[in-house]
């Protein structure tokens, strides 16, 4: 099914002045990129060209995402909330979403509530990547970056044993312990060798892709 197979804008609730409010998720990582408003024409235009297109109130006209920039959003699947007056459209980008530079326009946090941080895969690789760029004495994930790529590709394959070991053995626990090891320092080799969360994301959605198409029988 294409993005236009489906479509009926009668179910979008404009509101007085002819918009509705759109926020913008990254398709891979599912952070919220920014908030923008459509009105009836760009909302038609982000469905015909599948990138994301909106009115600004303060110039009183259309722009396209990235049109300037060259950071397009390419739109995976528009969603409409259940009382039709806001939506939600899932996107690849090209670049970051902000005009700060920020790959979101939410970089700036007010509160956190406490002991409630939550985990995120980009969280923890911008954590890693940090201690490569300003290594910190004592780290381990700096040692290891220090040793380079062959001692940081022992110690992936030392993890990949105990996982093996741990799941022929049936110990959940203990197999869930050496997972998160794996993780960490697989995640150490992708820093060394520049490859992003969201390449293996990509990676796994393209596969994922050609998945259904087999099941389809395409």
């Amino acid at each position: 099914m294409s993005l236009k197979d489906g479509f009926d804008i009668s179910v979008v609730k404009f509101d007085e002045k002819g918009l509705v409010p759109c926020v913008v998720q990254d398709y891979y990582s599912k952070q919220v990129l920014m908030l923008a408003y459509m009105n009836e024409e760009s909302l038609k235009l982000t469905v015909e060209k599948g990138v994301t297109c909106f009115y600004s109130r303060s110039r009183g006209k259309l722009w396209v995402k990235g049109e300037t920039s060259g950071n397009y959003q390419h739109v995976v699947e528009l969603r409409v909330d259940c009382d039709g007056d806001s939506l939600v459209a899932e996107v690849i980008k090209d670049g970051p979403a902000c005009h700060t530079g920020n790959e979101s326009c939410f970089y700036r946090t007010l509160f956190t509530g406490e002991n409630m941080k939550p985990f995120s895969v980009e969280g923890l690789y911008e954590l890693i990547k940090g201690r490569k760029l300003n290594p910190k004495e004592g780290s381990y994930t700096t040692y290891l970056f220090d040793r380079g790529i062959d001692k940081i590709l022992k110690k992936v394959g030392e993890e990949s044993t105990e996982v093996i070991i741990e799941g022929k053995a049936g110990n959940r626990e203990a197999a869930v312990y050496e997972l998160a090891d794996l993780y960490y320092h697989a995640m150490v080799m992708m820093v060394e060798m520049g490859i992003e969360p969201k390449d293996v994301f990509a990676e796994l959605a393209a596969r994922h892709v050609l998945d259904k198409k087999i099941k389809q029988g395409g």
